[in-house]
């Protein structure tokens, strides 16, 4: 089907798409709590069925050991067509505090032009631009101009456990010339841009062990070495609180810093400061020394705290000195640093800090999950007619940015599939991501259908 007839049809279905992505945004898929696995299946059930509405063969829903994955293809183009790999998640994050939202999390409602429920954008809205732009090219007999595989998972948000050793024993089934992926957010609505990089993630656990049981603060306080009070202190060793620099020996070893035209290359990007404020609630940032906000972000490394707890803390008073205090640790990596190695570098320096810390008794240090940091070859054929797409459809030319957050997966196609990643993504930096309210703008939406029918053709043609 042509450009112009797909996208017409996609047009017309604007309500239909809506109406079903609503469907989708229903299922509470949230990976991470057991009591919802039965909706992570049903996600996946659903996600299949629409596949094979859509016209692509073998629809399967696949066990991997976790949450299961969802797999078609459609392998009919040209000879000598590329093939490429489109991979979205359907699970989301816990709505929590439920308090916080406007509206019920799991009760996808429109307002001021955006969907709000959780999964809107991260990234249910996103994988469904792919479903429907499929359906809208290969509707009434219509036919793709590449080989199109699809593969949905249900882990990225616990950090893609299971789905590194399904591909590695899918890769034949899986295999591909690149992989796209839209799960990452534009500069603004009237700034399109490509992602070129995404941080790592290194996520751990900490716990620190003291007493054997809970202990009357006045009867033992000012003898016995406080949990809470230790692990504040061994947090605190691990950032400079004047520069932001990360304390942890040998953790920039191997950082790949941008060139000095890279960095002036940053500055025209658009990047808006005060935006970045609006949208994070704040009124001053602080991060690293010597480093640009967009940067700070999108090029620099990361120690971040979670969550702690520790002791006592429902409403009144106990005077408790408490048994252990726990925290979870996030850190953030750029290329080419190594996740397990990061890990290893920040038990041992907590090991290390906690050696002059007599009283404490055992320290825990549990790595919940990581990822590798990702930068991409922005001249690759699929990056430019990425480009090309997103120039047409939103009459401006697109940047190449570098992202945040990150996508655990985007390595493990490098890896298993030697293939690489275009992440061509719709969301907008006020859509809340993994916090209350969060939304996806109908617009982008539909736009976002109308330029993936566009970049089939545009890689079919480079």
């Amino acid at each position: 089907m042509s450009i112009d007839a797909a996208i017409s049809r996609a047009q017309a279905a604007h309500d239909q798409v809506e109406q079903e992505l609503f469907e989708l945004l229903r299922i509470p898929s949230v990976s991470t709590q057991a009591e919802h696995d039965g909706d992570c299946r049903a996600a996946a059930e659903w996600l299949r069925a629409k596949l094979e509405e859509a016209g692509l063969h073998g629809a399967a829903v696949l066990e991997t050991g976790g949450h299961p994955a969802v797999y078609a293809e459609w392998l009919d183009a040209p000879e000598g067509a590329p093939t490429a790999l489109v991979y979205g998640h359907y699970d989301v994050q816990p709505p929590d505090p439920l308090e916080l939202w406007e509206t019920p999390p799991f009760e996808p409602t429109v307002r001021d032009g955006n969907v709000v429920a959780r999964g809107a954008a991260d990234d249910k809205g996103q994988l469904w631009i792919h479903i429907a732009a499929l359906r809208a090219m290969l509707a009434d007999g219509g036919t793709l101009p590449v080989n199109i595989k699809v593969i949905l998972e249900g882990e990225e948000e616990t950090g893609s456990e299971h789905l590194g050793p399904f591909v590695a024993r899918e890769a034949e089934r899986l295999a591909c010339d690149v992989v796209i992926v839209s799960d990452s957010s534009m500069l603004a609505a009237d700034k399109p841009s490509i992602v070129a990089s995404l941080r790592g993630m290194s996520y751990c656990e900490v716990a620190v062990h003291g007493p054997a049981h809970d202990l009357h603060s006045g009867v033992f306080g000012g003898a016995v070495r406080n949990p809470a009070e230790a692990l504040v202190h061994l947090i605190a060793a691990c950032k400079d609180p004047a520069t932001g620099r990360i304390l942890i020996p040998g953790f920039y070893d191997g950082v790949i810093e941008p060139s000095e035209a890279e960095r002036a290359a940053f500055v025209d990007i658009g990047f808006d400061d005060d935006e970045f404020r609006r949208d994070a609630g704040v009124t001053q940032t602080w991060g690293e020394t010597g480093w640009t906000i967009y940067e700070q972000v999108g090029v620099r490394p990361t120690f971040e705290v979670n969550g702690m707890w520790s002791g006592y803390t429902q409403p009144g008073a106990k005077t408790v000195l408490p048994a252990s205090a726990h925290a979870k640790i996030s850190m953030r990596l750029v290329a080419d640093q190594d996740w397990r190695r990061i890990s290893e570098l920040l038990e041992q320096h907590l090991r290390d800090v906690a050696a002059g810390m007599p009283g404490i008794e055992r320290i825990d240090v549990v790595r919940l999950h990581g990822g590798q940091p990702s930068l991409v070859d922005t001249t690759h054929p699929a990056m430019q007619a990425a480009s090309r797409a997103l120039a047409t459809t939103f009459g401006r030319e697109p940047v190449y940015t570098r992202e945040g957050g990150s996508i655990p997966v985007v390595a493990t196609f490098a890896a298993e599939l030697d293939a690489p990643t275009v992440l061509m993504g719709f969301g907008l930096p006020d859509d809340r991501l993994h916090s209350p309210n969060e939304k996806f703008a109908l617009s982008q939406l539909h736009l976002g259908i109308e330029t993936a029918i566009r970049f089939w053709h545009e890689y079919a043609a480079s």
